[in-house]
């Protein structure tokens, strides 16, 4: 067999598997934090915020999830979730607040509290959703320092990177949303978001995360049978030609 086919045989296929190890470990890496994943970003529009959690504090499972909401918006509107319950809590702000609309507003939602029926496991994971009405100016970034109660312990996601300051170097970032401009292309002047550090799911979902990693597993298995195939077609020309 050629020697400069096998290894370029070779090195593609080790390539492949190299892709591979890195997306199952950047996956991994962004299951980590408990984080937010908006269904669109685009100013003065009404957004689904899906806060992922992914895991307990250690070995110990979740019992309640407080979300701060930032300044900017005055309520929220939270998703039933049959494995929680729901609180809001309302602030009354030191002066009145004008809206958009015209109208004034003396208190506002700072809090959406989830606390769990039973202390969710911390090797599953769970998914929380908010709707809200997003500001009207594009640019901002929008941070939801959040609280997470274990039965042991707990973590306050609410670290919020400084100017020039990787949010991905700190420990327990606060999740994010970056309001963006309205997409003039479009026919709504809607536009997807995508600024999430991790994909939304559920234990009760409807299973696209497990078909996703079935998907890379299997792409892997057929760069190997690709491999295994292409090295016996060689092998089989080889022999006759003698």
């Amino acid at each position: 067999m050629n020697k400069s086919l096998l290894r370029r045989a070779v090195s593609a296929t080790a390539i492949a598997g190299g892709t591979a190890a890195l997306m199952m470990a950047g996956l991994a890496g962004a299951s980590a934090h408990v984080s937010v994943n908006p269904d669109k970003t685009t100013a003065n529009s009404y957004a689904l915020l899906t806060f992922g959690v992914p895991h307990g504090c250690d070995t110990s499972g979740t019992t309640k999830l407080t979300i701060n909401l930032p300044e900017e918006l005055t309520d929220a509107t939270p998703t039933v979730n049959p494995n929680w319950t729901v609180e809001k809590v309302t602030q009354t702000l030191p002066e009145p607040k004008k809206l958009a609309d015209g109208t004034s507003i003396t208190k506002r939602t700072s809090q959406i509290v989830y606390t769990a029926k039973a202390p969710l496991d911390p090797h599953l994971r769970d998914a929380l959703v908010l709707s809200v009405k997003l500001p009207d100016t594009a640019g901002k970034t929008l941070y939801f320092p959040t609280l997470q109660n274990c039965e042991q312990g707990q973590t306050n996601w609410a670290e919020i990177p400084k100017d020039g300051q990787d949010p991905h170097s700190l420990k327990a970032p606060a999740p994010s949303v970056a309001v963006t401009a309205a997409d003039t292309t479009a026919g709504d002047g809607h536009m997807a978001a995508s600024i999430s550090t991790e994909p939304a799911a559920s234990v009760t979902d409807d299973g696209s995360q497990a078909r996703s990693w079935a998907g890379l597993i299997a792409g892997v298995a057929g760069l190997g049978l690709g491999g295994a195939a292409f090295f016996r077609s060689r092998s089989a020309k080889a022999s006759v030609s003698k």
